[in-house]
C-alpha cells in the first residue's frame, strides 16, 4: 500500500510540474498560443483549467501524502533473511547505581 501511495506521489508531482511549465505567470502561457482557436475553447477558460487543474493536483498530492505517512511501514521488528524478528529498539539502559555517602568523621 504504501509503495502505491508513494507511486501516486511521483505521478501527480510530474503531473503538476508539466502543468506549472505550462502556464505563465503573466496569464499568457498556453491561452497565448491558443489565441487563434477561440471556437473550442477560449482563452480563459484554458487559464481556469491550468488553474483548476493546479489546485486538484495540489490537494490530491496532499491527501496521498497524509495517507502514506499513516500507511508507513513499522520498522520496530525488522526480519533479516530467514532468522528470526530483530528488535530494532534500543535496549533500556539501567539507571546508574548511586555511590555510596561517606559520613565524615566526628
Amino acid at each position: 500500500m504504501y509503495l502505491l501511495l508513494v507511486s501516486l506521489i511521483v505521478l501527480v508531482s510530474i503531473l503538476m510540474c508539466l502543468i506549472v511549465l505550462v502556464q505563465n505567470s503573466k496569464g499568457g502561457g498556453l491561452a497565448s498560443g491558443f489565441a487563434s482557436s477561440n471556437q473550442i475553447m477560449g482563452v480563459r477558460k484554458t487559464t481556469d483549467f491550468l488553474e483548476k487543474a493546479t489546485w486538484t493536483l495540489a490537494g490530491c498530492m496532499l491527501v496521498i501524502s497524509v495517507l502514506a505517512a499513516y500507511s508507513l511501514p513499522s520498522t520496530r521488528n525488522v526480519v533479516i533473511g530467514n532468522q528470526e524478528p530483530v528488535n530494532m529498539e534500543a535496549p533500556a539502559v539501567p539507571a546508574a547505581e548511586a555511590a555510596p555517602v561517606e559520613t565524615p568523621a566526628q
